[in-house]
Parts: structure tokens; sequence; C-alpha cells
């Protein structure tokens, strides 16, 4: 009878709990954008009321009906909010409540529910009073604009160019000098080798906010000098939240096409990863493999040689539609009671199938020629041709939080699986008149796959500690990521009058190559930050520390088919060489394994990075606001690995074992000052020094193939010419000057300058003394500077007439003037191939900095009737790509007009559907790359054509 009459209570109560609705918002102080904890929140005429917790936000459950809710707290003015509907088993989410100092107004504000909903404010005065320079957008805006992904809200953000669909770069620098963290903390993309991560994995109904910092403060990691962007997801979502998407995209030259090129591959690529078809054979990692003269049985020889995939050659189907998925969920919960806590949890899944397909690839190399009076270039090696690949690319995030009146726990994992195949076939044309070439036709299939995979874990926590104005956060995250090649295949049929065979000197013997990487990044930090008074007015004082490890392992496999006796003609029809017949012992085909032991391109590098910082801020005089740090890195990388000489056996090679590559303590000082000329105005000076440091495949001695342009990397320990292989980082002093103006709505303008000095930067620079082959090296090139002018503005157009109150044009244009001092060897080299009427100066243009961006939009958003539409506009000039040296040209990245308009429809009562439709590269623009030499016709060192996409999508809250 007891157990009974519990089962009845507890069904009483979980039924008398579903016909609670809950009323939910965020208090913050208006003057600051901080949030209040410990405020007074009261639901009146009832006996229901709470405190705000260390976010300032307040959850209250209560039966159904229409309340007043009253804020206050000490020092502030009494808000009343009227109207606030509740309904059963649902949440009225008041969002930002923003309380004014009481010396502004005594008596009590009354506003309605509708009138304080959320807005990008809280987001403009966090801007405006934050330390550092920032720019960025609010979940909020997002919901507005309709934003499916992360990379789509970061196009608003001013000063930001979008590279591929997916990175982000700041002010025209590159990814070398720009940087992505995730909730604060620093995470590796699912390339490696950049700073940035892929943007369009993140759904924008799990992000809190996008901010970028665009100067350095002592609290931030000194590793980016453009802009530092942060992603903060949701912990404690507002309101319960399922939500459901999906999206078809056609573009007329890559889907839905009958000549896309792709091979069989695996049964698991539409899952972004290979199910072993692709592996590398049994025994052939060994250091002899089965040969006809290795002393192996002609069985084992022969068992040994077909253990390898026979497919060698693209095969052409038709492409479907772009598309893509996901689901999303998130919600909190209140426990027994306000004192045990909130648990709040966020799920996504998304999926993505995309297919891009060029039918005029041009892959070119060019020359000087000695003669000072011929302007003209010729070409050592043109390929042209059709390259298809089809990309899967599936993510996973998943979060929950426990909070308390003071303290917060956050436990969140992503997991992001991505897998790549391409299928190309290309004619190579080979000039023998150019230096160092033979002169040969070749007609080469390659086929490639790439799986990459990222693993995150954040643990976070916040505590706040009593009312003494201490508080402090500390994170740990640890992150694990692959990035594997297996069984790239090239073969390349070099073409004569007669026949066509493999010709060594030529086009080359089928080629296969297994590429492995394995990269563990461990990462923890802790900031206290302590709230004191200096002169009557609120200070700060903030430090901590972080430690970051990293290692990664690296290794190359190379093998190609030889020819026991000689090799013959052949047909070319890739998937006919490795037929039986033609294998030996029936044949003469053989594998040859290219790697030595121990391989020169195999390595192990780890990085261990710590790091600690100081910072006060404090209002030094009325109006002015000063903020002072400094931070110390001490950084040391160590490198196990070794160069060809020593794997060939030649004791005078170069072998490190666990040598220190880079081991430098570096102090970083930072000063911003803020003036606050009006209310609504600032004036902001900031000096601060950052760095930018070589990465794990820069500090090494591989040699990584491009299987497809044929280009080679090359690590910066080999030793050439006057390079003597020592890689150092680069640092940078920066100077940051900005008015700022506030507007209603969240409109601003402003003009800022920088200035920032470079202290041997990093550039890829192609090697003089690599004559029969493209060979490229990161190098340390003389000192650099560049000044640059940003202007901004976001305004309604209202001011030209009411009725076009929804229209808003937002544009921003960042023009620079950057400066390489060159060294000697590279002043010299370039004198050697001066032109008649030429005369070679000692400075050039910085690569990677591009001389002007263009970011523009005009935009129409109507809550009502839930229709935001845009055109963006956005362009990059002409940047230096690659550093020619003597024989060979500078490469120069053209401008890509990127035009595209987004349309989003909200459906429904509620608005809970939305309707997307997007055009991509509306102007049909190309992109190029081209040498570019005195008076001499530009000639292409890449093109390939995106073309014109459209997406149409649906997605939907539930």
């Amino acid at each position: 009878m007891r157990q009974l009459l519990t089962i009845l209570f507890l069904l009483t109560a979980l039924f008398a709990t579903a016909q609670n609705g809950t009323i939910r918002g965020t208090v913050i102080e208006d003057e600051s954008g901080f949030t209040v904890i410990g405020a007074n929140v009261l639901v009146k005429d009832s006996d229901r009321g709470t405190v705000t917790d260390l976010d300032g936000q307040f959850s209250i459950p209560i039966a159904p009906g229409t309340y007043a809710v009253q804020i206050s707290y000490i020092g502030f003015q009494t808000l009343t909010i009227a109207d606030v509907e509740v309904v059963a088993g649902e949440v009225n989410a008041l969002g930002e409540i923003r309380l004014g100092d009481d010396t502004k107004q005594l008596q009590e504000v009354v506003v309605t529910g509708k009138a304080i909903r959320t807005t990008e404010a809280a987001l403009m005065t966090i801007k405006k009073k934050a330390p550092a320079m920032l720019d960025g957008i609010s979940s909020a805006r997002m919901q507005l604009t309709g934003d499916a992904t992360a990379v789509e809200a970061a196009k608003r953000v001013t000063g930001v160019s979008i590279e591929g669909g997916k990175y982000v770069y700041v002010r025209g620098l590159g990814d070398r000098y720009s940087k992505t963290t995730l909730n604060g903390v620093d995470i590796p993309g699912l390339d490696p080798d950049r700073n940035t991560i892929q943007m369009d994995i993140f759904p924008t109904s799990l992000i809190d906010n996008l901010v970028v910092s665009k100067n350095f403060t002592a609290d931030m990691p000194a590793d980016f000098t453009g802009g530092l962007l942060n992603i903060e997801t949701k912990d404690f979502p507002e309101e319960k939240l399922v939500s459901a998407s999906v999206s078809l995209g056609y573009n007329p030259q890559m889907n839905l096409t009958n000549d896309f090129l792709t091979y069989d591959g695996g049964d698991t690529d539409f899952l972004g990863f290979d199910d072993g078809s692709r592996a590398l054979p049994n025994g052939a990692g060994r250091a002899n493999i089965p040969t006809p003269i290795s002393g192996n049985s002609s069985e084992e020889v022969g068992q040994f040689i077909r253990s390898f995939n026979p497919e060698l050659g693209a095969n052409r189907e038709t492409s479907f539609l772009d598309y893509s998925a996901s689901v999303s969920l998130a919600n909190q919960l209140t426990l027994n009671n306000e004192k045990e806590g909130k648990l709040g949890y966020i799920m996504s899944l998304s999926y993505r199938n995309d297919y891009t397909y060029y039918d005029d690839v041009f892959y070119g190399e060019y020359q000087r020629v000695t003669d000072p009076a011929d302007y003209e270039m010729i070409y050592a090696n043109d390929q042209f041709g059709q390259l298809g690949e089809q990309s899967i690319l599936i993510g996973g995030l998943a979060g929950l939080a426990y909070k308390t009146q003071r303290s917060k726990y956050r436990l969140t994992a992503m997991r992001l699986q991505n897998g790549e195949k391409r299928a190309g076939q290309f004619v190579i044309d080979n000039n023998g008149d150019a230096i160092g070439q033979s002169g040969f036709i070749a007609l080469s299939d390659n086929l490639e796959y790439n799986q990459r995979s990222l693993t995150n874990f954040l643990l976070n926590g916040t505590h706040v500690l009593g009312d003494k104005g201490w508080e402090v956060d500390w994170r740990t995250a640890a992150t694990i990521s692959t990035s594997d090649d297996p069984d790239i295949r090239k073969t390349a049929f070099t073409a004569s009058p007669v026949d066509t065979n493999f010709v060594a000197g030529a086009g080359g013997n089928p080629s296969r190559i297994w590429r492995y990487l394995d990269e563990t990044n461990l990462v923890g930090k802790v900031d206290v930050t302590k709230q004191y008074t200096f002169r009557g007015e609120n200070a700060r004082l903030k430090f901590g520390g972080a430690y970051t490890f990293k290692e990664r392992d690296y290794e190359i496999l190379f093998y190609d088919v030889q020819f026991f006796g000689g090799s013959t003609s052949f047909d070319p029809a890739p998937n006919d060489v490795l037929v039986d017949e033609n294998l030996f012992p029936t044949g003469n085909i053989y594998y040859q394994s290219g790697n030595n032991i121990p391989n020169p391109n195999q390595y192990n590098s780890t990085v261990s990075n710590t790091g600690l910082y100081v910072s006060n801020e404090a209002d030094l005089f009325p109006g002015l606001k000063t903020i002072v740090g400094i931070r110390a890195e001490n950084y040391v990388q160590r490198h196990t690995g070794r160069d060809q000489r020593f794997s060939s056996g030649d004791p005078g090679g170069n072998n490190l074992e666990s040598e220190k590559v880079l081991d430098d303590l570096d102090f970083f000082p930072s000063v911003n000052l803020i003036y606050s000329i009006q209310e609504e105005q600032n004036l902001r000076a900031a000096y601060s020094r950052t760095i930018a440091r070589p990465s794990f495949k820069e500090l090494s001695f591989a040699q990584i193939l491009d299987p497809v342009t044929n280009r080679i990397f090359n690590g910066s320990l080999f030793s050439l010419g006057a390079w003597d292989g020592n890689l150092v980082a680069t640092r940078i002093d920066n100077i940051d000057l900005r008015w700022e103006l506030f507007m209603e709505g969240g409109q601003i303008f402003s003009i800022s300058g920088f200035y920032k000095r470079f202290d041997q930067p990093i550039e890829l620079v192609r090697l003089p003394q690599a004559a029969t082959s493209a060979e490229f090296q990161p190098r340390n090139v003389g000192d650099g500077q560049l000044f640059g002018l940003e202007f901004e503005v976001r305004k309604s157009l209202n001011f030209i007439a009411p009725a076009l109150g929804d229209f808003s044009f937002s544009g921003n244009v960042t023009v620079v003037e950057s400066q390489i001092d060159m060294t000697d060897a590279e002043f010299n080299n370039r004198q050697l191939f001066e032109r008649e009427g030429q005369t070679v100066e000692n400075t050039r243009q910085m690569a990677g900095q591009a001389p002007y961006v263009i970011n523009a939009g005009l935009t129409y958003g109507n809550r009502d009737n839930g229709i935001d539409a845009g055109l963006f506009y956005n362009v990059k000039g002409e940047t230096l790509q690659i550093v020619g040296t003597g024989l060979y040209p500078d490469v120069y990245f053209q401008p890509f007009h990127s035009l595209n308009f987004s349309f989003n429809k909200k459906l429904g009562v509620e608005q809970n559907t939305t309707l997307d439709f997007g055009i991509n590269n509306i102007l049909n623009d190309e992109v190029e790359s081209f040498y570019q030499s005195f008076e001499a016709t530009p000639q292409i060192f890449n093109r390939v054509n995106p073309g014109v996409s459209v997406s149409v999508g649906i997605s939907h809250k539930f």
C-alpha cells in the first residue's frame, strides 16, 4: 500500500509539474554588459521568486497565467516586466534584461515582456566595453538571419573573409596569422597544418556567439596577429530546442553530370572512412619486400604484387545533388529545487555530401629565359584536364552542463569525420626547351583518398568565490586527430609517335603512396579574476596560466611499378596494367619500395608550451580605461627525424633524436587604452607583441608530393644554398587605433588604423636549385611591415525613408600597404634575371597579405513577416602567394569576386519552420593564380572554375 501511495504521489507531482510553465531570463548591467549575480527576481502577487546565478540567469517554474516580474539589485534601478504570459509546459524566455544604474533613474521602470526580447544589444555593449577591439555576431542575430552554420554567420563579421567556403581569415592576413578557438580553448581543425578550424561544421542553433578579437590582450594565446575567432557554444539554452534541417545544392557544372570522375573505392566511403580496401598490403612496411631480385620465390613475389588493389584508372559516372542534414537537441532542467542546481544539455549530429567537378583544371610551371631582352616566360610543364571530388563530413557535438548559484561545470565532446575521394585525368605537357626539362607528353590518371578525424573533449569549471569579487575559470581539453592518405595512385603513360609506355624519366612509372598522420593535443588553462574598486570605479585584476602539449607522428611510404627485363608498350588504359598476365612471374611487372630504413619521410615531433600572464583593468582618469598586461610563453619543440643522406647510409647526413628545433622564452606585453569621448563613442589605442610559429611540417625533413600538381613541399630543416635550415618564429609588434560610434539597433560606424612590424616572417619560397621539379620550402625572409586602414559601417536605411527601415547596409573596407626587406640571397637571385629596363628593388609585397579586402552586404530583415534576405560581396586584392627566385617568377593569387545571395522565410504562427534559398558565386568568377614577371604576359599557376551553385533547405524547430 505504501509503495502504491508513493507511486501515486510521484505521478501527481509529475502531473503538477507538467502543468507549470517557466519564466527564464538573463540579467545584465546596462553600463558594462557584465551579468548580475545575486539579483532578486520576484513574480508579483505570488510566492515565487529566485536570485540570479553566476551567469546572471534565473528560471522560475509557475502555473499558467499572466504575471509581472520584478528584478532588483542594490545600486541599480528596479525593473518590472509586465504582461509576462506563461503557458503550461512551455518556456517564456525574456532574454537579456538590462539594469541601469540607480543614479540615472531612481523610480521603478516598467516595460512589457515583448519589449526586451533578445537583441544584439548585449554583444554591442561587450564590444564597446571590451579590453580588446572586438567584432562579432550574437545568437540573436543568427536566429534573425537564418544562418545555418557558423561559416555563414562569420561572413557577417567585420573584417572577416572566408577561404574555401570554410576557413576564416581576418584583415586579409592568411592562415598563419589567424587563429580559431572553441569555448576559449585551442583546438586543431581537420587540417592539422592550419591554425583555423573548418567553420561549416558548427550549426548556429548551438552557438551562443562568434567573437573576433583583432588585437592581443595578455589572457589570450600569443600566436595570432590578424585575428582570434572564438566559437562559444550554448551550455544552458533558454528554452527547449529540438530542430532538424535538410538542404540540397545544385551546381550545373558539378551535379547531375554524367562526366563526373571517380573510382570504386570502399563500401564505407559514404561514412567518411575507408573500409580497408585501400590498406597497405601485409609485409609492405618491411625493409626488404618480395621482388624478383630479393631472393624470394616467384610465388612469394607474385602473391605480394597481387595484394595491391589493381584499380589504377578513373571512371565516369553521374554525380548526385549536394545534400546535407542535421538534427539538434538542447534543453535545461531544474533539479528538485533551486539549491540543487540546473542541468543543461546540447546534442547535434550533421551529415554532408558534396560533389566538386572541374572540367578545365590547369596547373602551370613557368620560367624566365636567360636573355634579359626577352620578357615573355616559357612553360616548363603544363598539366590540364578534369578533376572530380566527393567529400563526406559527419559531425557530432554533445555537451552536458551543471550549474549552482556559484559554480558551473561543463563537459563537451565533439567528433568529426571527413572523407574525400578524388579522381583526375590529365594531360602533362613537358617542354624540353625549358631548363631542367626532358620534353614529353603524358596521359595521367590520379586516384586519391583522404580520411580525417578529430575527437575533442572539453571540461570546464567556473566558480564565484563568495562576495569578495573573486572568480576562477579552469578548462582542460584533449584532442586526438588523424589524417591519412591510403593508397594514392598515379598512372602516367608517356606518349610517343609510335606507342605509349612507362618512362621513368618522363611521365614516370605507376606509383602508390601511403601517408599517415596522428596528432594528440592536450590543453589546460586557469584564469583568476579579482574585481575591486579603484578611485571609486570598478577595476579588475586577472592572472592565470596555460599549458599545451602536442605530439605528431607522420610517415610516408612510397612504391612504384618496375619491369623485370624492361618495359613494354601499353594501351593507355590504367585498369589494364595490373591484370594477371602482366604480373610477375607470368608477366614482368613487380613493385619496388622507395623507402629506406630508417625512413627519411617519417618523423615524431612534440611541442610543450607553458604560458603565464597578469593583466589589470582600471580607470586611471574619468573616462580613460587602461588594460595593461604581460604574458610569458616558454615554447619548446622537439623533432625526431632524418634526411635522405642519413637514411641512405651517409654518416654525414642529418639525424635528430628528440632534438630541440625551437626553444623560445618570450614575453608579450600589451597596453590597451580606451577613452570614452561620449556615452556611445570610444577612442582606442593599443600596443602588443605577438608571435607566429612554424608548424610541425615546416620544422621537419619531410618531402611531401602533391600527386595532382606534382609539386613538392620540403621541410625547412634541409639546408640548401644560402638557407641554413634554421627556421625561427616570427615576432610581431602591433599598434592599433580605432574610433567607434555605437548607435541604436546594433548600428555602428568605426575607423581603424593599424601598423605591424614582422621580425623574420615565414614565407613559402620556390627553390632555385630544383630545376627538374617544382619544389617549395618555408623560409624566414627579410623583415617586414605593413600599414592598414579599416572602415566599418552597419547602418539601417531608415535615414533615407521610414519605409526602408527593414533594410540595412553593412560594409567594411581594409586597405593595407605591406613591405618585405629582401635578404641578400633573394635580392641577388632576382638581379640575376633582371630584364632590360627593369630595376629590381630590394623590397617587395609581403606574401599572404592582401592589399585590400572589401566586404559589403545589403540585407532585409522583418521579424513580423519572418523574411530575411541579403546580397553579400567579398573580394581580396591581388596577393603574393609564392615567392619566386631567379629563374622562377612570383606567383600571385588573383582577386576572386564573390557575390552571394541568401533568402530565408520563417513559416507558421510561431515561425518554427524556415525555408532557405541561396545562390553562390553569382558572377561565375574563377579561382586563379598567375606567374608574373616584368613586362611579361601573366601565365597560369593554378586555375579552377567553381561555377554558380544554388541551394535550398528547410529546417524546423519542434
